[in-house]
Protein backbone atom coordinates (compact mmCIF):
# COMPACT_ATOMS: atom_id res chain seq x y z
CA UNK A 1 0.00 0.00 0.00
CA UNK A 2 2.72 2.09 -0.55
CA UNK A 3 4.48 4.34 -2.87
CA UNK A 4 1.12 5.82 -4.43
CA UNK A 5 1.47 6.79 -8.25
CA UNK A 6 2.36 9.55 -9.13
CA UNK A 7 -0.12 9.70 -12.10
CA UNK A 8 -3.32 8.70 -9.43
CA UNK A 9 -5.47 10.20 -7.52
CA UNK A 10 -4.55 9.29 -4.08
CA UNK A 11 -2.00 6.56 -2.31
CA UNK A 12 -2.81 4.36 -3.53
CA UNK A 13 -5.76 4.07 -6.47
CA UNK A 14 -7.45 1.48 -8.14
CA UNK A 15 -6.28 0.71 -11.86
CA UNK A 16 -7.32 -1.83 -14.30
CA UNK A 17 -5.71 -3.57 -17.47
CA UNK A 18 -7.68 -5.44 -20.00
CA UNK A 19 -6.46 -8.36 -22.63
CA UNK A 20 -8.62 -8.84 -26.13
CA UNK A 21 -8.42 -12.59 -25.05
CA UNK A 22 -7.13 -14.84 -22.79
CA UNK A 23 -3.96 -15.40 -25.35
CA UNK A 24 -2.93 -11.86 -25.70
CA UNK A 25 -0.71 -9.74 -23.65
CA UNK A 26 -2.10 -7.03 -20.71
CA UNK A 27 -2.72 -3.87 -22.43
CA UNK A 28 -1.76 -0.65 -21.12
CA UNK A 29 -3.39 0.13 -17.32
CA UNK A 30 -5.89 2.88 -16.96
CA UNK A 31 -6.94 4.48 -13.23
CA UNK A 32 -10.62 4.11 -12.45
CA UNK A 33 -10.92 7.77 -12.07
CA UNK A 34 -11.60 10.08 -9.25
CA UNK A 35 -15.22 8.74 -8.90
CA UNK A 36 -14.11 5.47 -7.55
CA UNK A 37 -10.33 6.68 -6.51
CA UNK A 38 -10.12 9.31 -3.69
CA UNK A 39 -7.51 11.73 -1.90
CA UNK A 40 -7.13 8.36 0.57
CA UNK A 41 -6.17 5.44 0.14
CA UNK A 42 -7.99 3.23 -1.91
CA UNK A 43 -6.69 -0.55 -2.81
CA UNK A 44 -7.83 -4.59 -2.16
CA UNK A 45 -10.54 -4.80 -5.57
CA UNK A 46 -12.50 -7.94 -5.74
CA UNK A 47 -15.03 -8.01 -8.96
CA UNK A 48 -18.34 -9.90 -8.88
CA UNK A 49 -18.85 -12.72 -11.11
CA UNK A 50 -20.75 -10.61 -13.42
CA UNK A 51 -18.33 -7.66 -13.60
CA UNK A 52 -21.13 -4.66 -12.47
CA UNK A 53 -20.02 -4.96 -8.22
CA UNK A 54 -16.63 -4.01 -7.36
CA UNK A 55 -15.68 -3.97 -3.91
CA UNK A 56 -12.55 -2.32 -1.95
CA UNK A 57 -10.86 -1.33 1.08
CA UNK A 58 -10.33 2.69 1.72
CA UNK A 59 -9.62 4.81 4.74
CA UNK A 60 -11.05 7.71 3.01
CA UNK A 61 -13.50 10.10 5.75
CA UNK A 62 -16.78 9.34 6.35
CA UNK A 63 -15.92 5.62 7.35
CA UNK A 64 -16.54 3.71 10.67
CA UNK A 65 -12.71 3.10 11.59
CA UNK A 66 -9.13 3.69 9.65
CA UNK A 67 -9.82 1.08 7.06
CA UNK A 68 -13.96 0.52 5.81
CA UNK A 69 -14.87 -2.03 3.12
CA UNK A 70 -16.90 -0.21 0.13
CA UNK A 71 -18.56 -1.13 -3.00
CA UNK A 72 -19.06 0.50 -6.49
CA UNK A 73 -21.57 -0.97 -9.34
CA UNK A 74 -22.51 -0.20 -13.39
CA UNK A 75 -25.43 -1.08 -15.17
CA UNK A 76 -23.02 -3.00 -17.58
CA UNK A 77 -19.67 -3.72 -18.46
CA UNK A 78 -19.31 -1.03 -20.67
CA UNK A 79 -20.71 1.72 -18.28
CA UNK A 80 -18.54 3.89 -15.77
CA UNK A 81 -18.63 3.25 -12.01
CA UNK A 82 -20.83 5.00 -9.60
CA UNK A 83 -20.23 6.48 -6.89
CA UNK A 84 -18.66 4.61 -4.16
CA UNK A 85 -20.96 3.34 -1.02
CA UNK A 86 -19.83 2.77 1.98
CA UNK A 87 -21.03 -1.18 3.35
CA UNK A 88 -21.73 -0.14 6.68
CA UNK A 89 -22.50 -2.56 9.81
CA UNK A 90 -22.22 -4.54 10.67
CA UNK A 91 -19.36 -4.84 8.33
CA UNK A 92 -17.25 -2.03 9.08
CA UNK A 93 -16.49 -1.49 12.60
CA UNK A 94 -14.17 0.29 14.35
CA UNK A 95 -11.27 -2.28 13.78
CA UNK A 96 -10.43 -1.64 10.59
CA UNK A 97 -11.79 -3.81 7.41
CA UNK A 98 -9.78 -4.48 4.23
CA UNK A 99 -8.94 -7.02 1.83
CA UNK A 100 -12.39 -8.18 0.30
CA UNK A 101 -13.25 -11.29 -1.59
CA UNK A 102 -16.86 -11.46 -3.13
CA UNK A 103 -18.16 -15.18 -4.05
CA UNK A 104 -19.20 -16.31 -6.94
CA UNK A 105 -22.79 -15.99 -6.24
CA UNK A 106 -22.51 -12.77 -4.51
CA UNK A 107 -23.73 -14.05 -1.45
CA UNK A 108 -20.55 -14.15 1.13
CA UNK A 109 -18.16 -11.81 1.85
CA UNK A 110 -14.51 -12.58 2.94
CA UNK A 111 -12.26 -9.95 4.35
CA UNK A 112 -9.41 -9.40 6.99
CA UNK A 113 -9.72 -7.12 9.99
CA UNK A 114 -6.74 -4.54 10.15
CA UNK A 115 -4.57 -3.34 12.96
CA UNK A 116 -6.91 -4.03 15.94
CA UNK A 117 -8.34 -7.44 16.53
CA UNK A 118 -11.98 -7.88 16.15
CA UNK A 119 -14.13 -9.74 19.22
CA UNK A 120 -13.24 -12.85 18.74
CA UNK A 121 -10.70 -12.88 16.91
CA UNK A 122 -7.41 -15.36 17.41
CA UNK A 123 -4.48 -12.91 16.44
CA UNK A 124 -3.61 -9.49 15.28
CA UNK A 125 -5.28 -9.93 12.28
CA UNK A 126 -7.99 -12.69 11.29
CA UNK A 127 -10.18 -13.94 7.90
CA UNK A 128 -13.79 -13.16 8.32
CA UNK A 129 -17.04 -13.67 6.13
CA UNK A 130 -20.29 -12.15 6.07
CA UNK A 131 -22.96 -13.39 4.39
CA UNK A 132 -27.02 -12.79 3.22
CA UNK A 133 -29.40 -15.13 1.74
CA UNK A 134 -29.92 -13.29 -1.33
CA UNK A 135 -28.45 -10.11 -3.58
CA UNK A 136 -31.01 -7.92 -2.32
CA UNK A 137 -31.00 -8.38 1.54
CA UNK A 138 -27.78 -7.01 3.79
CA UNK A 139 -25.16 -8.48 4.38
CA UNK A 140 -25.43 -10.71 7.82
CA UNK A 141 -23.02 -10.20 10.70
CA UNK A 142 -19.51 -11.34 10.14
CA UNK A 143 -18.27 -15.01 11.24
CA UNK A 144 -14.59 -15.41 12.07
CA UNK A 145 -13.35 -18.35 9.84
CA UNK A 146 -11.48 -20.35 13.13
CA UNK A 147 -9.06 -21.60 14.59
CA UNK A 148 -7.95 -23.84 11.24
CA UNK A 149 -8.15 -21.15 8.91
CA UNK A 150 -6.79 -18.34 11.55
CA UNK A 151 -3.73 -18.49 13.53
CA UNK A 152 -2.11 -15.54 16.43
CA UNK A 153 0.29 -14.60 13.21
CA UNK A 154 -1.07 -12.28 10.00
CA UNK A 155 -3.67 -13.87 7.79
CA UNK A 156 -5.08 -11.72 5.44
CA UNK A 157 -5.24 -11.15 1.73
CA UNK A 158 -8.15 -13.84 1.23
CA UNK A 159 -9.20 -15.27 -2.06
CA UNK A 160 -12.48 -17.65 -2.51
CA UNK A 161 -12.24 -19.86 -5.24
CA UNK A 162 -14.98 -19.99 -8.26
CA UNK A 163 -16.17 -23.35 -6.61
CA UNK A 164 -16.64 -21.47 -3.25
CA UNK A 165 -14.84 -24.64 -1.47
CA UNK A 166 -11.20 -23.54 -1.72
CA UNK A 167 -9.75 -20.24 0.03
CA UNK A 168 -6.50 -18.76 -0.37
CA UNK A 169 -4.97 -16.59 1.69
CA UNK A 170 -1.55 -15.03 3.33
CA UNK A 171 0.18 -15.68 6.38
CA UNK A 172 2.73 -14.75 7.90
CA UNK A 173 2.25 -17.99 10.32
CA UNK A 174 5.68 -20.19 11.13
CA UNK A 175 6.52 -23.17 8.74
CA UNK A 176 6.39 -21.03 5.76
CA UNK A 177 8.96 -20.33 3.41
CA UNK A 178 9.05 -16.31 3.55
CA UNK A 179 7.94 -13.45 5.90
CA UNK A 180 4.35 -13.57 4.30
CA UNK A 181 3.34 -16.79 2.35
CA UNK A 182 0.17 -18.07 0.30
CA UNK A 183 -1.81 -20.79 2.14
CA UNK A 184 -4.90 -22.52 1.37
CA UNK A 185 -7.92 -24.42 3.25
CA UNK A 186 -10.37 -26.39 1.95
CA UNK A 187 -14.27 -27.47 2.88
CA UNK A 188 -16.55 -30.41 1.29
CA UNK A 189 -19.47 -28.28 0.72
CA UNK A 190 -20.70 -24.51 1.83
CA UNK A 191 -21.86 -25.32 4.81
CA UNK A 192 -18.63 -27.65 6.26
CA UNK A 193 -16.04 -26.33 8.52
CA UNK A 194 -12.94 -25.40 6.61
CA UNK A 195 -9.91 -27.75 7.11
CA UNK A 196 -6.97 -27.47 8.63
CA UNK A 197 -4.89 -24.47 6.52
CA UNK A 198 -2.05 -26.10 4.42
CA UNK A 199 1.09 -23.76 2.82
CA UNK A 200 0.97 -23.64 -1.26
CA UNK A 201 4.69 -24.54 -1.51
CA UNK A 202 7.98 -23.54 -2.80
CA UNK A 203 6.62 -23.87 -6.56
CA UNK A 204 5.00 -20.28 -5.70
CA UNK A 205 6.14 -19.29 -1.90
CA UNK A 206 9.51 -17.95 -2.16
CA UNK A 207 12.02 -16.58 0.80
CA UNK A 208 10.27 -12.87 -0.02
CA UNK A 209 7.19 -11.95 0.64
CA UNK A 210 4.31 -13.60 -1.43
CA UNK A 211 0.78 -12.96 -0.64
CA UNK A 212 -2.74 -11.21 -2.50
CA UNK A 213 -4.01 -15.13 -4.40
CA UNK A 214 -6.19 -14.46 -6.94
CA UNK A 215 -7.39 -17.28 -9.66
CA UNK A 216 -8.20 -16.67 -13.24
CA UNK A 217 -11.97 -16.89 -14.15
CA UNK A 218 -11.25 -20.85 -15.19
CA UNK A 219 -8.99 -21.50 -12.50
CA UNK A 220 -5.63 -22.42 -14.37
CA UNK A 221 -3.66 -19.49 -13.19
CA UNK A 222 -2.92 -18.17 -10.18
CA UNK A 223 -1.97 -14.53 -9.89
CA UNK A 224 -0.18 -13.22 -6.59
CA UNK A 225 2.16 -10.29 -5.39
CA UNK A 226 5.51 -10.24 -4.18
CA UNK A 227 8.57 -8.50 -3.45
CA UNK A 228 11.02 -11.14 -4.74
CA UNK A 229 13.88 -10.40 -6.70
CA UNK A 230 13.76 -10.65 -10.94
CA UNK A 231 10.64 -8.03 -10.59
CA UNK A 232 10.24 -4.51 -11.76
CA UNK A 233 10.41 -2.64 -8.18
CA UNK A 234 8.81 -3.07 -4.87
CA UNK A 235 5.91 -5.38 -4.93
CA UNK A 236 5.24 -6.63 -8.56
CA UNK A 237 2.14 -9.04 -10.01
CA UNK A 238 3.15 -12.75 -11.21
CA UNK A 239 1.38 -15.63 -12.19
CA UNK A 240 2.02 -18.92 -11.95
CA UNK A 241 0.11 -21.88 -13.99
CA UNK A 242 -1.95 -24.60 -11.95
CA UNK A 243 -1.74 -28.07 -13.38
CA UNK A 244 -3.60 -31.11 -12.05
CA UNK A 245 -1.33 -33.87 -10.43
CA UNK A 246 -1.79 -37.45 -12.40
CA UNK A 247 1.31 -39.38 -10.94
CA UNK A 248 -0.98 -40.43 -8.11
CA UNK A 249 1.96 -42.57 -6.45
CA UNK A 250 4.68 -40.03 -7.11
CA UNK A 251 6.98 -42.47 -9.30
CA UNK A 252 8.05 -39.68 -11.94
CA UNK A 253 5.34 -42.11 -14.83
CA UNK A 254 2.21 -41.65 -15.59
CA UNK A 255 0.89 -44.78 -16.54
CA UNK A 256 -1.31 -48.18 -15.51
CA UNK A 257 -0.25 -48.16 -11.51
CA UNK A 258 -1.66 -44.55 -11.36
CA UNK A 259 -4.72 -45.10 -13.39
CA UNK A 260 -5.42 -48.53 -11.55
CA UNK A 261 -5.48 -45.85 -8.13
CA UNK A 262 -8.17 -43.91 -9.93
CA UNK A 263 -10.22 -46.43 -10.21
CA UNK A 264 -9.94 -48.26 -7.06
CA UNK A 265 -11.39 -44.81 -5.48
CA UNK A 266 -14.13 -44.66 -8.00
CA UNK A 267 -17.29 -43.47 -6.85
CA UNK A 268 -15.50 -41.81 -4.21
CA UNK A 269 -14.21 -38.39 -2.74
CA UNK A 270 -10.64 -38.70 -2.72
CA UNK A 271 -9.15 -35.29 -3.07
CA UNK A 272 -6.12 -37.42 -4.90
CA UNK A 273 -7.76 -38.51 -7.79
CA UNK A 274 -10.66 -36.01 -7.65
CA UNK A 275 -8.76 -33.60 -10.59
CA UNK A 276 -11.52 -33.22 -12.93
CA UNK A 277 -12.84 -30.58 -13.57
CA UNK A 278 -9.63 -28.68 -13.29
CA UNK A 279 -8.75 -27.02 -10.81
CA UNK A 280 -10.63 -27.82 -7.85
CA UNK A 281 -12.33 -31.47 -8.76
CA UNK A 282 -16.23 -31.73 -8.10
CA UNK A 283 -16.03 -34.15 -4.47
CA UNK A 284 -16.13 -37.43 -6.36
CA UNK A 285 -13.78 -39.69 -8.70
CA UNK A 286 -15.82 -40.05 -11.78
CA UNK A 287 -15.48 -39.63 -15.86
CA UNK A 288 -14.48 -36.09 -15.60
CA UNK A 289 -11.61 -37.25 -13.17
CA UNK A 290 -10.34 -40.09 -16.37
CA UNK A 291 -11.10 -37.56 -19.50
CA UNK A 292 -8.30 -34.95 -17.27
CA UNK A 293 -5.56 -38.59 -16.62
CA UNK A 294 -6.21 -39.22 -20.20
CA UNK A 295 -5.24 -36.45 -21.83
CA UNK A 296 -2.16 -36.43 -19.66
CA UNK A 297 -1.39 -40.36 -20.18
CA UNK A 298 -1.71 -39.73 -24.45
CA UNK A 299 0.66 -36.88 -23.81
CA UNK A 300 2.93 -39.13 -22.12
CA UNK A 301 2.37 -42.34 -23.89
CA UNK A 302 0.85 -42.04 -27.05
CA UNK A 303 4.20 -41.83 -29.06
CA UNK A 304 4.45 -39.11 -32.21
CA UNK A 305 3.77 -40.04 -35.36
CA UNK A 306 7.21 -39.86 -37.50
CA UNK A 307 7.61 -37.46 -39.92
CA UNK A 308 7.03 -38.48 -43.65
CA UNK A 309 10.11 -39.88 -45.68
CA UNK A 310 11.59 -41.08 -42.58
Amino acid sequence: MDNPDPNGYGGPDLWVTTRGTIDDEWGPRTNLGPTVNSSYADANPSISTDGLSLYFASDRADGYGGWDLWMTTRETTSDPWGEPVNLGPPVNGPTGEVFPSISSDGLELYFAEWEVARSGGYGSSDLWVTKRPTKDDPWGTPENLGPTVNSARFDGNPFIARDGLTLYFGSTRPEGYGDLDIWMTRRDTADSAWTESVNIGPAVNSSSNDGMPSLSANGSILYFTSDRPGGSGGYDLWQVSILPVVDFNADGNINTDDLLILVGFWGQNEPLCDIGPTPYGDGIVDIKDLEVFMSYWEKENIPEEPEEGL
